[in-house]
């Protein structure tokens, strides 16, 4: 007796249909997020910006209505005379200018160097690259206090307390940079592209500056924000190395705000305030261009 075998119908008709996946799952939709999402976004919104707003009605108010309980949460009517007095007393002109220098350097010079070291580290090959790179993330453990006795000593030496660059020349490299720019140069630097270059007679130089620039400027442009942020705020080292009268940044001179017997609270809120606004500035005038080359960078990824 022979049996046949039936083969199953494929024809359109019988074909099992496939679920529709919704618009927004598709390939290149958009995602909207439902009222919950809005709702903690909204939250976090309001706690992140709720310091920056305590600190505008604190420089609008007096020492004394700031003592009182409870505190005041709406604007006062001295916040311009509070931030007048607070530029003029802590000479925040001049300090912003010094404070602009010392950031703006250690921020090019963080992002070019670290970059060209993490293109090494990422797709350079020589003996001890791995220690190497280790030895530079070890130094990324290591608390910053431990070395001011040493980098004072060295500073005082070179006859530089009380200059600007005993603040610029030890903030020139960083170990977080290095690392930041290896890990992001692994995976957005094909090594295709590389050997394209030095096949066309692209010497070490020339490939990092018309391929390994180009491929890392997404990276490097945050790289410099933070970098450009962390200098600004740095307070412990030039408080240490700088004077208040001589060559001061915004956090030495606005550490001079409010002195006294009893310390004037609102005078020394108006001087975090102008301290804070440049950054502001900054992220409000850069903020759209850096998200953006980020996400062209993870596309091109």
């Amino acid at each position: 007796m022979t049996t046949t075998v039936t083969p199953p119908d494929n024809t359109p008709a019988t074909k099992q249909k496939r679920p529709r996946l919704p618009k927004s799952a598709r390939a290149g939709g958009t995602l909207h997020g439902g009222p919950i999402a809005y709702a903690i976004l909204i939250v976090f919104t309001l706690v992140s910006l709720f310091p920056l707003f305590w600190t505008a009605v604190a420089a609008s108010r007096d020492n004394q209505r700031l003592a009182d309980t409870p505190p005041p949460f709406w604007f006062g009517s001295n916040l311009f005379k509070n931030l007048e007095i607070a530029w003029t007393e802590a000479n925040l002109g001049e300090a912003f200018l010094n404070t602009t220098i010392v950031a703006g350097t250690s921020a090019v010079t963080i992002v070019v160097l670290s970059t060209i070291a993490g293109f090494a580290f990422a797709k350079l090959r020589f003996k001890g690259r791995n220690m190497l790179m280790l030895i530079v993330i070890g130094t990324m453990m290591i608390p910053p206090q431990l070395s001011i006795i040493p980098l004072y000593m060295v500073v005082a030496k070179l006859d530089w307390t009380d200059q600007l660059q005993a603040v610029i020349f030890p903030s020139l490299v960083s170990a977080f940079g290095v690392f930041f720019m290896r890990q992001y140069l692994i995976q957005a630097l094909p090594d295709e592209v590389i050997e394209a270059a030095r096949v066309d007679g692209a010497g070490s130089w020339r490939v990092i500056w018309h391929v390994v620039f180009p491929a890392a400027r997404p990276a490097m442009a945050v790289l410099g924000m933070l970098m450009f942020v962390q200098a600004w705020n740095d307070f412990l080292w030039p408080f240490l190395v700088l004077t208040q009268t001589g060559n001061p940044t915004v956090q030495v001179a606005v550490a001079g705000l409010g002195r006294g017997f009893t310390p004037d609270q609102s005078l020394i809120m108006a001087g975090a305030l102008l301290g804070t606004l440049p950054l502001l500035l900054v992220f409000a005038i850069f903020g759209k261009q850096i998200v953006g080359g980020i996400m062209q960078g993870a596309v091109k990824g």
